[in-house]
């Protein structure tokens, strides 16, 4: 693009100075010529130019050189025209440069708009800067001026300003962030200072972490040693739990049983010290005539044992060890003197968990109960007049002793009641639910005693066979015995006393009576020999005798 120059008078101070070492003459007279000078589009947008004109006032007669100092050519140079005739009168008051009409000027030299370079791109120098009196400046060392480009640019929203009383040296614009006082340096401070802060926190907290998880894991920076109460003796009162369990436990034996079709755990406990040791009869019936049965004690050691005796009636056996020393028998009590609410410590091998110690209550006593019937044949039924207790039981427990708060003991834990039968297959039953019976030692001692004299225990009877298959309240005389014979056995306690075929019984001694199993169970829970004053009915009235027990032997 050319834009045009004059040749006419010396520029005044606010015209800016053309190039190059010419010397201008003023004419005569003015001459009017057109201005050549292509518009510049200042506005970056609408297209509205401007073209400046000024009148110059008569110059003297001599011409005045002008030079300046050879300079390149800048970027968007401007060609020189003819001098035009001012436009307007002189202004007397020669106001530069928006004054109106003022003298005449050249139009200010233009850049053709370039695209805005990417934020923070270095700019080189457009054109020769002045050095704010009008005269050119030298370009920078080694800068040659790009050539113009060869096909049309695309139009920029950022104009190159022009500014006459610029610094020397000074771009018409400055790409990146505007100029202030030190704003960018500012920013970079700013950035600089949130970086740092930002990497500081994250650098606290991963330490902070680090710390964290080595207090959490081993339990703080330094080590730390909590206060606990210094060792004792061991000594607890005798009639605690504790205390009981501690003398009752080296008398306590677990029981291993094996046979040639089955085999099974239980406890007993030592009677004497020659080696007697009373369990229940469902224990060691699995060893049969040829099993084996292994003892072992609370320390550990280890004993074969031989049956003396057992009944099925009572559910009560006693086996003996042999070459054992050191043997401490488990004092017995007196169950007549329980008391329901009676606290009772059980010890067993519930599942095979030697040494297991519970405790609780005596819940009831006189509980009449029948366990056993596995083979069909009733010869394995046992009818026991039961204490009652909450103190857990379960399979193992079976042939283990109940105990008094002095360690004595009162019952043999035989019987449990659960909420179901358990496991068919292992014939056991489900766990204890507060539910557990135990044989009274006052018949478990009579018992234990004919086991260990003669190998057979005796059965208190009174001579008649009952109906079973009676549904009403008490117990009923049958028609006939078995195997034809008579229900009142003939010169029997019953018939001595009395009784009648078809006779309901229904008070033993004052208690009353339900049912056929529970007259077996208070009959059983005296020796024979024993007198007894029962109540029955007969023909719709009511009779009291009185008999004394005979004796049978149990199997």
């Amino acid at each position: 693009m050319e834009d045009g120059k004059s040749t006419g008078p010396k520029a005044k101070w606010w015209s800016r100075p053309t190039a190059g070492g010419t010397t201008r003459t003023a004419p005569d007279g003015p001459t009017p010529v057109e201005d050549t000078a292509p518009t510049a589009d200042v506005t970056g947008a609408t297209g509205v130019t401007e073209a400046h004109t000024a009148d110059v006032p008569p110059q003297p007669s001599a011409p005045e050189p002008v030079s300046s100092p050879p300079a390149p050519e800048p970027v968007a140079s401007v060609a020189a025209t003819q001098p035009v005739a001012p436009l307007h009168e002189p202004d007397q008051y020669s106001t530069p440069p928006y004054g109106g009409p003022g003298p005449w000027a050249p139009a200010p030299p233009v850049q053709r708009p370039v695209p805005t370079p990417a934020h923070g791109t270095p700019v080189p120098p457009q054109y020769a800067g002045t050095n704010g009196a009008g005269i050119p400046t030298s370009p920078a060392p080694g800068f040659t001026p790009p050539p113009p480009p060869q096909q049309p640019q695309p139009q920029s929203t950022q104009w190159l300003q022009y500014d006459p009383w610029g610094a020397p040296r000074q771009p018409l614009t400055n790409p990146g962030p505007p100029l202030g006082a030190d704003g960018g340096h500012k920013k970079n401070r700013r950035g600089s200072l949130l970086v740092g802060a930002v990497l500081l926190a994250l650098v606290a907290g991963g330490i902070g972490g680090g710390i964290g998880a080595y207090i959490e894991r081993n339990g703080g920076l330094t080590q730390v040693e909590l206060p606990q109460t210094g060792h004792n003796n061991g000594g607890r009162a005798p009639d605690s739990v504790a205390g009981i369990a501690a003398s009752a436990l080296p008398s306590v034996v677990t029981l291993h049983v094996s046979g040639t079709t089955e085999s099974g755990t239980g406890t007993g406990f030592v009677l004497d010290k020659s080696g007697h040791i009373l369990t229940n009869n469902h224990v060691v019936a699995p060893a049969g005539s040829s099993g084996e049965i292994t003892v072992t004690f609370s320390g550990g050691e280890t004993a074969r044992a031989e049956v003396v005796g057992k009944d099925s009636g009572y559910d009560l056996a006693v086996v003996k060890v042999t070459g054992v020393s050191g043997l401490k028998p488990l004092p017995l009590g007196n169950s007549d003197n329980v008391q329901v609410g009676d606290p009772v410590v059980a010890i067993g091998a519930p599942f095979d968990l030697s040494n297991t110690v519970t405790s609780g209550i005596i819940s009831a006593k006189d509980r009449p109960i029948t366990a056993g019937g596995e083979k069909g044949d009733g010869s394995d039924i046992s009818y026991v007049d039961a204490l009652q207790t909450d103190a857990p039981i379960n399979p193992g427990n079976s042939g283990g002793p109940l105990v008094d708060t002095d360690a004595h003991v009162i019952g043999i834990n035989s019987a449990i009641r659960a909420a179901d039968s358990g496991s068919s297959t292992e014939g056991g039953q489900a766990g204890s639910i507060g539910l557990g019976f135990a044989i009274p030692i006052n018949q478990g001692k009579r018992v234990a005693e004919e086991l260990i004299n003669t190998g057979k225990a005796t059965h208190p009877v009174i001579g008649v066979t009952l109906d079973m298959k009676y549904t009403g309240d008490g117990a009923k005389v049958g028609a006939k015995g078995a195997a034809g014979k008579p229900a009142v056995t003939p010169d029997g306690p019953g018939d001595k006393a009395g009784i009648k075929p078809g006779d309901v019984i229904t008070e033993v001694d004052g208690r009353r009576v339900h049912s056929g199993e529970e007259l077996i169970v208070k009959i059983r829970a005296h020796r024979p020999g024993d007198r007894l004053d029962l109540g029955l009915t007969r023909g719709g009235k009511d009779l009291s005798i009185s008999l004394t027990l005979g004796s049978a032997t149990g199997t």
